[in-house]
């Protein structure tokens, strides 16, 4: 018991981004109190506990919830002035909302079962991506269809999706992982724009669906994904039979129709144009040189015009639901969901 206390007040203070010292200060204890609590030499009593609890923002009973969720394969993507306090409170909050996640699946008897449909394909050249996405449209049933809901698609196909409150500006970019080697899993952040956060999200699936082979480096990798994301989002066939297979030009208009009716942003059209061969790599140089010579422009190109929406609602749902059946307490759905009682108790009602 001692050492899930230990590990799990250590993640709290992680997650909130909290040193030790800072902690000592709002508790009113010793430095090495805290070091014995959280090397599992002491446990504090009832009082210190609840109060404890309500620094780290977390229920008391998380205290002594025993670990069940690991990360195999991360593809864990930050810039590179990270500060790894930062990274380490991020990946301590994904942690925990995996960890939640399970645990109301299993309340709800749900059993999660996911065949990755590219397993069997390996990317040798970053042209085969073009394939890939295809075989997956095909599998998930879009077509070359519009989506218009990336987050929804992958939940209805055995994805996880975690969505963490970041400022766009911060260090974390996206991950994805295999939650207990079984469970894929994306992780987003919830601030981004919606045309960023979409491609975000097709990036991070294919580090988790794409058997790329080793000889790539890692920033190749990163270009494969990114082309994969593209792929997704503006299916090959579909920029053919609209734009041609060669241009010379191309008008901001016809770039914005895009923009609108498949939720990619602008530059990454371009990009995508570039990557299909339609129009010459010296095209992206030049409008982006037009774009910092003309405020006007730029702020037209990085207008989010994409009228849908992407949001995580499963998990919440699933909560939700067990309570509604009366599986879970009130307070067990406050304890997952990092709310107070009084919230929930308000926005439930029962039909």
């Amino acid at each position: 018991m001692n050492n899930v206390f230990a590990y799990r007040i250590k993640n709290a203070r992680i997650m909130q981004g909290m040193t030790i010292k800072k902690l000592t200060e709002k508790l009113q204890v010793s430095k090495q109190m805290i070091s014995k609590y959280e090397s599992g030499k002491s446990i504090p009593d009832s009082k210190k506990l609840i109060e404890l609890a309500n620094i780290l923002g977390v229920k008391p009973d998380y205290f002594f919830r025993p670990a069940s969720v690991s990360l195999e394969d991360v593809k864990f993507r930050k810039k590179a002035k990270s500060k790894k306090a930062k990274i380490e409170s991020i990946r301590a909050s994904i942690l925990n909302k995996m960890e939640n996640y399970l645990i109301i699946e299993d309340i709800l008897s749900i059993k999660s079962e996911f065949t990755n449909p590219l397993q069997n394909k390996e990317v040798n050249h970053i042209d085969d991506v073009e394939e890939l996405a295809a075989i997956l449209r095909k599998k998930w049933n879009v077509g070359n269809d519009p989506i218009s809901n990336v987050i929804s698609l992958m939940e209805s196909n055995e994805i996880k999706v975690i969505e963490i409150d970041e400022a766009e500006e911060v260090s974390f970019d996206g991950l994805s992982a295999f939650v207990n080697d079984k469970f894929p899993a994306v992780v987003i952040n919830k601030n981004y724009g919606i045309e960023r956060k979409r491609f975000t999200l097709f990036h991070e699936l294919g580090h988790l669906l794409l058997n790329i082979n080793d000889d790539f480096s890692e920033k190749e990798e990163e270009k494969i994904c990114d082309r994969f994301a593209g792929a997704m989002l503006l299916p090959q066939k579909l920029v053919y039979e609209e734009i041609g297979k060669k241009r010379n030009h191309i008008s901001i208009d016809e770039l914005i129709s895009f923009q609108k009716q498949y939720g990619i942003s602008i530059p990454a059209i371009m990009y995508r144009l570039v990557s299909l061969q339609i129009i010459p790599q010296s095209r992206i140089k030049s409008f982006y040189i037009r774009m910092n010579v003309s405020a006007e422009l730029k702020e037209r190109v990085n207008k989010k015009r994409f009228l849908g929406d992407e949001k995580s609602e499963r998990y919440k749902r699933l909560v939700y639901k067990a309570l509604s059946q009366e599986i879970i307490s009130i307070s067990k759905a406050s304890a997952l969901l990092n709310t107070n009682i009084q919230l929930i108790q308000k926005q439930l009602i029962i039909l």
